[in-house]
């Protein structure tokens, strides 16, 4: 898989990041805390408004849905008691979706409402950590299809994901917690183990994945980098970036 990162892209916002993976490209701002209105303020923490642009047009219940989840999601990483009665405000804007016709500008729509989450849940982690808003905890995300010969396809293409039986879109904490587990189509338990372990697999670093297993158990060095590995190296460079900055 191949994903590509950049953090504070846009200047004015407290934070924001850009990410592209599996044919899609999302910008994110963040812009938080601030005041919020009184009917929305929260007395003991603060309130978190995500905002989903589509690539063309204007919002409808899809979006209303992702945005739903996200916030939700995002409620249990940012640790929002530490801005009571204030805003956070997330605005998620889809660049690019795979299949887009270059010479029309059309821009193909997905007939699953999950296979857009993945970008935008990384999209968000990243925009929050180039601010310096608290988190509890990061998240990695991936999307997974079983094909309709019970084939698991990690990060499909349009046309395997519309052919597929069913969709799931997984994310794991850096803490190695389950926080999002959305599923599309017709399935077993079965095959939803083997999904949580493929999810697993690629979400979570080798050496977090494999730490309560015995230790004659070997990693295996040629394994591709998981996303949390990659996650951590985007924030290990912005930390040496920031370093650099302060010796001058």
């Amino acid at each position: 898989m191949t994903q590509t990162i950049t953090l504070s892209p846009l200047g004015r916002a407290d934070g924001s990041a850009s990410y592209t993976d599996n044919g899609y490209t999302v910008i994110a701002t963040v812009n938080g805390p601030v005041e919020v209105q009184r009917r929305d303020e929260i007395p003991e923490e603060a309130a978190i408004d995500v905002i989903l642009r589509p690539a063309t047009g204007v919002g409808s219940v899809r979006e209303r849905h992702l945005e739903s989840i996200i916030e939700k999601t995002l409620r249990q990483i940012i640790l929002t008691s530490a801005h009571p009665r204030t805003l956070i405000q997330i605005i998620l804007q889809v660049v690019a979706t795979p299949g887009e016709n270059i010479a029309t500008g059309d821009l193909h729509q997905s007939a699953s409402n999950l296979s857009l989450l993945p970008a935008l849940l990384q999209t968000s982690i990243l925009a929050l950590l180039s601010t310096s808003l608290p988190m509890t905890m990061a998240l990695t995300s991936t999307l997974i299809a079983v094909s309709r010969s019970g084939e698991l396809l990690a990060e499909p293409s349009p046309e395997a994901l519309e052919e597929a039986t069913s969709a799931h879109v997984l994310s794991f904490s850096s803490h190695g917690e389950l926080l999002v587990a959305e599923s599309e189509g017709a399935f077993d338990i079965h095959t939803w183990d083997q999904i949580y372990g493929k999810a697993e697999h690629l979400c979570r670093s080798r050496s977090t994945r494999d730490q309560y297993q015995a230790e004659e158990v070997k990693m295996d060095s040629s394994e591709p980098m998981s996303l949390e590995d990659s996650l951590r190296n985007v924030i290990e460079e912005k930390a040496a970036r920031e370093q650099r900055w302060k010796e001058g």
